[in-house]
């Protein structure tokens, strides 16, 4: 799964795929990976570049094509559930229904509407299929500067 904009907000502060593996404490062919879409960036680490580098999650995931400034997110187990559980509903789908589109299983996605894990960076780009209009800054609860 690509992260559509993670390359190119890279280019544009400059930086090499090198810049970022050293931040990260990685190969620069996992940044490669992250950026190709061979691998995926796990959600703590692109929270932690969107902080550090001052770009939305929205834009990052290519959900705008313009950077919104949010202050720094703190990752909330318990905001992202709620948030995830209201998401579910105000679209009138049962967690059955979201698991099978986002293709894992109903108890791995009541996980992640309980609070005991985070959602996974690749489901969290298969809820943007299937919800239209819904921030995933917003959904993580991140605020606007």
């Amino acid at each position: 799964m690509v992260v559509k904009n993670f390359k190119e907000s890279r280019e544009l502060l400059d930086l090499k795929q090198k810049d970022i593996a050293d931040y990260f404490s990685v190969h620069f062919s996992t940044v490669s990976g992250w950026e190709t879409g061979k691998d995926t960036i796990p959600l703590e680490r692109l929270i932690e570049y969107s902080n550090n580098y001052g770009y939305s999650l929205d834009y990052l995931f290519g959900i705008t094509r313009f950077n919104i400034k949010y202050e720094p997110l703190i990752i909330d187990l318990e905001l992202i559930a709620k948030n995830l559980r209201l998401l579910r509903k105000h679209n009138k789908m049962t967690q059955t229904e979201v698991a099978e589109k986002i293709n894992t299983t109903q108890a791995s996605y009541a996980h992640y509407e309980n609070a005991v894990n985070l959602i996974p960076t690749a489901f969290l780009y298969n809820l943007t299929q299937i919800y239209k209009y819904f921030s995933i800054d917003e959904l993580l609860g991140r605020k606007k500067q």
